[in-house]
């Protein structure tokens, strides 16, 4: 930035160049969502700046980042003025974000006393999901976690949940216990009929084997169902 360029105040910038120079002058926490975006964009086009395509993006996921970090490469391509490597750049923003909360949280000596301690250090992975996981946490006889696993992967539709790595994971790394979790992408928080089933039959075979299943969570957006507090397990 030259001499002139200071002299004529960031009100007089052009719009789409403002949000590197709000950075830079006031620092990253004066800047709103759609600034932030706006940089990771870069620039916007002849007939709308970088903050107001930002804006339209945010508006289409109802203003929550959450919403946002959800959509693919593919779907952000959709937006007029956002092409492959601009959508690029937001996803992989987005993605540092999330990863920089799930490493805050794996720091922390985690203790399980209740399924909100437990959706608490899953919530991260399934933040942004659109297909179904399948993970583990992997307790200690004091319950505290000893890690978490990837079991499988699946579509919109369903996951494997497969006993035999679960408890080879889990007998592996020496776990006295271990938490179930999975998502449902749909939105709908009611366990079907083969999550209640595979749920008893790990929980029968974890007696057998002295490594108790203490409970299987059901994410789905903010939210979670707890087979453990329905009484369930």
């Amino acid at each position: 930035m030259n001499a002139y360029d200071q002299k004529l105040g960031i009100k007089l910038w052009a719009e789409a160049d403002r949000p590197r120079e709000k950075m830079l002058l006031n620092g990253r926490r004066h800047l709103t969502d759609a600034e932030l975006i706006a940089i990771l964009i870069g620039s916007g086009s002849r007939n709308e700046s970088a903050v107001d395509l930002s804006k339209r993006i945010l508006s289409f996921y109802d203003n929550d980042l959450d919403n946002l970090g959800k959509a693919s490469i593919v779907d952000l391509s959709k937006f007029k003025g956002i092409g492959e490597a601009k959508a690029i750049s937001v996803v992989a923003g987005l993605e540092l974000g999330r990863r920089r909360k799930e490493l805050g949280s794996a720091n922390e000596v985690q203790k399980i006393t209740s399924s909100r301690d437990a959706f608490n250090i899953l919530f991260p992975v399934f933040s942004d999901l659109n297909h179904e996981e399948f993970w583990i946490l992997i307790l200690n006889r004091a319950n505290c976690v000893v890690s978490k696993q990837l079991i499988s992967k699946g579509g919109m539709a369903g996951t494997v949940a497969d006993p035999k790595i679960i408890f080879k994971v889990s007998l592996e790394q020496n776990g006295a216990c271990i938490i179930l979790a999975h998502n449902h992408p749909s939105g709908n928080l009611k366990p079907s009929q083969q999550d209640i089933a595979i749920t008893k039959k790990l929980v029968e075979a974890g007696k057998m084997l002295d490594l108790l299943v203490l409970d299987h969570l059901i994410f789905s957006n903010n939210l979670f169902y707890s087979f453990g507090d329905e009484g369930l397990i």
